[in-house]
């Protein structure tokens, strides 16, 4: 595919997902190839390619004689970090914030408990290497290289489970822990208590203390729902 093409493709992409997870485009409505061809100015192909993804991700369904038919939200890959960036930069924003951190608060507890018996010893220096570099960008507006290591962070411990499911689900808390800065859900320093939780998890982590680890990040998971209710109420 060259680039031409491929730039044409993205930018579709970039029109109508963020248009249909918004709901401009509700449920049952027909999408005409012959019409996003014309509106758009592209090929027939590139908008062929781009239902395709589309339909990867459930947001549509093609039938003959028919047309592109926009899926009710309950039929949504609503884990696809696609999908899930472009429900965030919406205005549904503050209800998918809480919906995917309650699902954290259900899943990364248990995971930080099986990493504290599983983590190997170069996960459990890949933990303890992330944390400190998230101390070290803690302060001084330093969201951004804050937020790398905090993914990082994250990641790891997941896959440090040994639960293939939950390490999969590390894609979900980077896009959820993106939104937050991207979008500014976030203060403009990192809590520090929220810091010192995670300091207090890697050494959980190394100690092999799971019933420490899941305790406290359990404690991370419910201060990041109660800073929701004032940063996005």
């Amino acid at each position: 595919m060259d680039r031409g093409h491929q730039g044409l493709h993205t930018k579709l992409l970039a029109v109508l997902g963020p248009a249909i997870t918004a709901g401009d485009y509700p449920p049952g409505s027909v999408l005409r190839t012959g019409e996003l061809e014309e509106r758009f100015g592209v090929s027939r192909t590139v908008v062929r390619e781009v239902v395709r993804v589309l339909e990867s991700m459930h947001l549509v369904e093609s039938r003959r004689r028919v047309g592109v038919t926009v899926l009710p939200a309950e039929e949504w890959n609503v884990f696809d970090p696609q999908v899930i960036r472009w429900r965030m930069a919406g205005a549904d924003r503050p209800r998918q914030l809480r919906s995917l951190t309650t699902l954290r608060s259900a899943i990364e507890p248990v995971a930080a408990g099986l990493a504290a018996r599983n983590a190997t010893p170069e996960e459990q220096a890949e933990v303890t290497r992330h944390v400190l570099e998230m101390v070290a960008n803690s302060r001084g507006h330093q969201l951004e290289a804050y937020l790398v290591h905090d993914i990082a962070f994250h990641r790891t411990v997941l896959r440090a489970s040994g639960n293939e499911m939950f390490a999969r689900l590390g894609d979900v808390v980077s896009e959820v822990l993106s939104a937050r800065t991207r979008h500014q859900v976030m203060f403009h320093d990192p809590d520090p208590a929220a810091v010192t939780l995670h300091v207090q998890v890697a050494e959980a982590i190394r100690a092999r203390d799971a019933e420490r680890a899941e305790r406290l990040t359990r404690e991370i998971t419910e201060g990041a729902l109660r800073e929701l209710d004032v940063l996005a109420p």
